[in-house]
């Protein structure tokens, strides 16, 4: 103790001569705890003094974005002390954004209670113990908002050991569609780079993560069933091999393990909740030996509308006896009948008592249900924001049978050229037969009206383009649609002839400046001012194609550079393609800041040019004459019936 009194007069008449001056109050002795910038601090741990947690509690919900803000800057200064601080307050955020209105809910009151509650229960943190024998245990877990991990120390002959800090954030841009596995990853590479900063790269760390991930950074290749981009996934295996590969091979920088999370709080799963199981992800069909591809089955499920009915067909193949089985019914969708299969593989290895199973699907539902969802249904009471998840009963049953057997699932990619196609694809496209429901002649006749139909609706509705566009626009918006209909759609329509006898016309002005552009490439655009409408629309967007002179038009209540993106787009992008040039005068609706982005964007080459100049602009201002001349006479309406080519 008289050593650590002369330390302290020694530092005093240090800084003293250094004309540092020291208000006497400052200056304190030996005490049990100390209160510093704030904080205070108890043999060295950090904890939450009692004056902040009284005034956190004292005060009255914002009724404001700026009282929000306040409120959280309070609060958010000590969210290493609470678990799942980002998740609690997230509503509290919301309401601050800039875009978002102050609305002061149910759903932000409740954060806003429970967040102070959080703080008065607060635990202490630290301190950083460097003794050999204390151990540094890492727990992390990718929840479904987002990522949570929390680091302990734990020396000998603690239960339960002392935490250093808990840190929480929520998913980012397309983290949420990544993969149960990858949001673990990213879980345990959020936790080793905040480890890192507290007790240093040298320190040996024990990772706990819900689901093993150690083994995928040291594969040295990317999952066959990622979401997240080759560039985060090497980012992910440079940080965590490289924290691992510190130290000896007895002692590794990380070390993986399986351990019950801290007890207390909501920390970790319960006891309940560890007797999940979830499936691991098999390896390609190709890489497994001949003994174990006697364990191997490949599912699929298909729907049909069979007359009035919608019937379903689940299928298995398996691909060592070349034989399939199937179930049959009625009244549910294809995605219930790829769930039905995945019972009737269970069945097979169940009856034929399989010590493991490998199971191949093309559907991503069933991959990653089986992969880490059922994990989270189970644990969430199959449930998902208060209601039941879809298919609860079956999910239930496959979660309990898995439970006493061993399965690895792999998902098949279903679109591979021939060319490209392994056994492992050639087994899918077997059971993609059986799982096909055969039909009458006469239902065959009825459907394909129905689908002549609906090819006729989407290649009209998304501006009759070619087939393989219209097939990918009605497959954004939920509609299969056969190549063979869609092109005889195309054949039979009229107005795609118009646009091929117009492709076919010469160009006609300017010396054949235009001769270098194909039909489509190269468009003339100006606005017009016509009478109003009855629907206020009185500026119209008029389009010349360079080669031919085709018109299209698009009428809107005012010319904006908006409104200029938005009828090219519409009248030009998704009919007849991007162009490679567009020209216009040099008015504020063609050049801003908007137009120059979105032209980048699109590689557009934007020529701007004098108003009225004829060299560039004279084929517009003949089409804009006529428009001008027949609107007066004939009304607007009348002229949008009407197709023109202006030559």
């Amino acid at each position: 103790m008289e050593e650590v009194f002369e330390k302290g007069r020694k530092i005093i008449q240090i800084l003293l001569k250094a004309g540092f001056a020291i208000k006497r109050s400052k200056v304190k002795g030996p005490a049990q705890e100390i209160q510093f910038l704030g904080i205070k601090w108890q043999d060295g741990r950090r904890q939450i003094p009692t004056d902040v947690i009284n005034k956190i509690t004292a005060m009255s919900p914002p009724t404001n974005k700026k009282e929000t803000q306040a409120f959280l800057g309070v609060v958010g200064f000590w969210r290493m002390h609470i678990p799942n601080y980002s998740l609690i307050v997230s509503p509290l955020y919301h309401v601050t954004r800039k875009k978002n209105d102050f609305k002061w809910g149910p759903e932000q009151q409740q954060a806003f209670e429970q967040i102070k509650r959080e703080i008065v229960h607060a635990v202490a943190l630290g301190p950083v113990r460097t003794a050999p024998d204390v151990k540094n245990v890492l727990y992390t877990a990718a929840g479904e908002n987002g990522p949570t991990w929390s680091l302990w120390q734990k020396a000998p002959g603690e239960t339960r050991g002392r935490p250093l800090g808990f840190w929480s954030r929520g998913y980012r841009g397309s983290e949420a569609s990544y993969t149960p596995t990858e949001k673990e990853i990213l879980a345990a590479y959020e936790g080793v780079r905040a480890a890192s900063e507290v007790i240093g790269t040298e320190a040996q760390l024990l990772l706990a993560p819900r689901l093993p991930v150690l083994g995928w950074m040291f594969k040295g290749r990317v999952s066959s069933t990622h979401h997240a981009t080759d560039a985060t996934w090497s980012k992910w295996a440079a940080l965590i091999t490289q924290r691992a590969r510190i130290g000896n091979p007895s002692r590794p920088g990380i070390l993986e393990v399986i351990m019950d999370w801290p007890e207390g709080k909501d920390f970790g799963m319960s006891p309940e909740e560890e007797e999940v199981m979830h499936a691991e992800e098999a390896p390609p069909f190709n890489e497994l030996s001949e003994s174990e591809k006697q364990y191997a089955l490949f599912t699929d499920g298909s729907c049909r509308i069979v007359g009035k009915h919608r019937r379903w067909k689940a299928a298995v193949w398996n691909p060592r006896r070349q034989v399939a089985e199937t179930a049959e019914g009625e009244g549910e969708s294809s995605q219930f009948a790829e769930v039905k299969a995945i019972q009737l593989a269970l069945d097979i290895a169940e009856r034929e008592k399989w010590p493991v199973l490998y199971l191949y699907t093309d559907s991503w539902m069933v991959a990653n249900a089986l992969w880490g969802w059922l994990q989270q249904w189970k644990q969430s009471n199959w449930q998902r924001r208060g209601k039941p998840i879809w298919a609860a009963a079956l999910w239930q049953d496959i979660a309990a049978r898995v439970q006493n057997l061993v399965v690895k699932v792999r998902h098949v990619d279903a679109h591979v050229p021939k060319s490209r196609a392994t056994e492992e694809h050639q087994n899918n496209q077997q059971v993609d037969k059986a799982a096909q429901i055969e039909v009458a002649q006469m239902d065959l006749d009825w459907q394909h009206k129905g689908e002549l139909f609906l090819a006729r609706w989407a290649h009209d509705t998304s501006g009759h383009q070619g087939r393989d566009a219209t097939y990918r626009w009605a497959r954004d918006r939920g509609v299969d649609l056969a190549m063979d209909t869609i092109a005889q759609v195309i054949h039979d329509c009229e107005t795609c002839a118009a646009i091929k006898q117009a492709k076919r016309l010469k160009p006609l002005w300017y010396g054949g400046r235009w001769l270098k552009y194909k039909y489509g490439e190269a468009w003339q655009i100006d606005y017009i001012t016509l009478p109003p409408t009855r629907q206020g629309k009185r500026h119209v967007l008029t389009m010349v194609e360079a080669t031919t002179g085709w018109l299209e038009t698009y009428a809107v209540p005012h010319a904006t550079a908006r409104n200029t993106i938005l009828g090219l787009e519409k009248q030009i992008l998704w009919r007849h393609g991007t162009p490679e040039r567009i020209e216009s005068d040099n008015g504020t609706h063609f050049r801003n800041n908007l137009i120059d982005t979105w032209a980048k964007e699109h590689g557009i080459e934007w020529v701007y040019h004098i108003p009225y100049h004829a060299p560039a602009s004279g084929k517009n201002r003949t089409v804009q004459w006529a428009v001008k001349n027949y609107t007066e006479s004939n009304g607007w309406w009348d002229f949008q019936t009407l197709g023109y080519t202006f030559t």
